[in-house]
């Protein structure tokens, strides 16, 4: 048995404070039948694998002195951010009294709202990279969205804790793959140390709905010999699908099936929409579906082609998730441009910077800086503000949290990033992460670098590039 070392002990330890509250159990020899054990539920009494996460302790913090990048495109000079219980208390000047917290001389560096990754598969298809842990397409049906890609997560991805350090990434969303037309639910994470998925899960955050067209389905379920094999073929199924889950909506809702319940649940607005979509021609088409079966859409992932329709996004209140530079890979991918970002800012249509990557994860600020310098060279100007938020607040407005994450505000989670230079540098990186005011990652301090069970004693143990 391997000896847990003082850091993994700690983490550990501290970890069990997120462990599920003990039901109340009553035995059979107790006589309290009408006290007989069930899964926990959550409010609509149909989530029996709710949220244990509770956050790690933390101290009263304030940073001072530091370029201060909001979130929602407002930027301080020799700002001051003030976090305390939790929360952000005030962000604001050199003003601003610092009495009665722990104060941080941030001169020469910046300061962010903690890093959102829109889509990732940290987790589903963790490191090392082998057939066991291959866990994010249940492609055995063109449709399942009765399966939640919570059950596949592994906790102990060492993925989790290099996003935290090397890219001050505080919350992810975990998606099923793009295999099938309807992949599953997704699930929104706080990246923090914990023994299981529900102790990550990030408390109110809605679920997710992973859907896929183009290409990826029709190769998939053509190549078997099945329907879909066609782009067509695609919207047939998916539009007999929902009218399946619109007339089981519409009758006995009591009537247990997994995969119509979460249907009902996009149907009724509760579960947000993330499609996996890369031609302009498909997006308008799904946000035509959508309006037919009574959904929405709340964001085009990848969408290499959303510059093409960067108005109709914008009116139909859709969010583009998207790479800087990746295209042309396959032949739905082939028409992106690197303008892409720039091109739908200017339209005022909502702009993400994603991952789908365990590597590109770690710098998702480089990424966005990319796309910013691709619109510079082609004459649209992008202030570092804005294209901070497409890290930050517009994938938690996609993501359905933005009222408690993602900018910098009153009230909202402590979920900060101190950086050692500007973040939309390449030579830049975190120096300190605080997630809900905890104190998760601090580069000055070996202490604070949290390491997974399972790379203890492995060759690269808890290493930060």
């Amino acid at each position: 048995m391997k000896k847990l070392a003082p850091l993994a002990l700690a983490a550990s330890l501290a970890a069990c404070s997120t462990a599920d509250a003990k039901p109340d159990v009553a035995s059979a020899s107790d006589g309290a039948s009408d006290k007989e054990w069930s899964a926990p539920v959550g409010k609509d009494g149909r989530e029996p694998f709710p949220s244990t996460y509770t956050p790690y302790p933390g101290r009263p913090t304030a940073l001072v002195g530091a370029v201060v990048y909001d979130g929602t495109g407002g930027r301080i000079d020799n700002g001051t951010v003030l976090f305390r219980d939790g929360k952000v208390v005030a962000i604001g000047d050199a003003s601003l009294s610092t009495d009665g917290y722990d104060r941080i001389d941030a001169a020469g560096k910046f300061v962010t709202p903690g890093v959102i990754d829109i889509h990732s598969h940290l987790g589903d298809y963790p490191s090392p990279q082998v057939d066991a842990h291959s866990d994010g397409n249940e492609a055995t049906s063109p449709t399942t969205p009765e399966v939640w890609a919570e059950h596949s997560v592994w906790p102990q991805d060492p993925g989790f804790s290099r996003a935290l350090a090397n890219g001050g990434v505080t919350s992810l969303q975990i998606l099923p793959g793009s295999a099938n037309l309807m992949g599953g639910r997704s699930s929104t994470l706080k990246n923090v140390p914990a023994r299981t998925v529900q102790g990550m899960k990030f408390p109110g955050a809605p679920y997710g709905f992973k859907m896929a067209c183009g290409e990826n389905p029709k190769r998939v379920y053509g190549n078997r010999g099945r329907m879909p094999s066609t782009r067509m073929g695609n919207f047939a199924v998916n539009r007999q699908t929902w009218l399946d889950a619109v007339a089981y909506a519409e009758g006995d809702r009591d009537k247990r099936d997994l995969a119509k319940e979460t249907l009902v649940g996009v149907l009724d607005g509760d579960i947000l929409v993330h499609n996996h979509c890369y031609r302009a021609d498909e997006m308008a088409l799904v946000m035509d579906m959508a309006k037919e079966m009574g959904y929405r859409v709340s964001a085009f992932h990848h969408a290499v082609e959303a510059y093409k329709i960067g108005d109709l996004l914008r009116e139909n209140g859709v969010c583009s998730a998207i790479w800087a530079d990746w295209y042309g890979f396959k032949m739905e991918a082939y028409d992106g441009i690197l303008e892409n970002a720039a091109y739908l800012q200017r339209e005022d249509a909502c702009v993400v910077i994603h991952s789908d990557d365990a590597n590109g994860i770690q710098r998702l600020n480089q990424e966005a800086a990319k796309a910013q310098a691709a619109g510079h060279r082609a004459g649209i100007d992008i202030p570092d503000a804005t294209v901070i938020s497409w890290i930050t607040l517009n994938p938690a407005k996609a993501m359905g949290i933005d009222s408690m994450t993602g900018s910098l505000e009153t009230g909202k989670m402590a979920d900060v990033v101190l950086w050692n230079g500007d973040p939309l540098s390449v030579y830049s990186r975190p120096e300190k992460v605080w997630i809900d005011g905890a104190l998760m990652y601090d580069a000055m301090d070996r202490k604070r670098r949290p390491v997974s069970d399972f790379e203890l004693g492995q060759p690269g143990e808890g290493d930060v590039k």
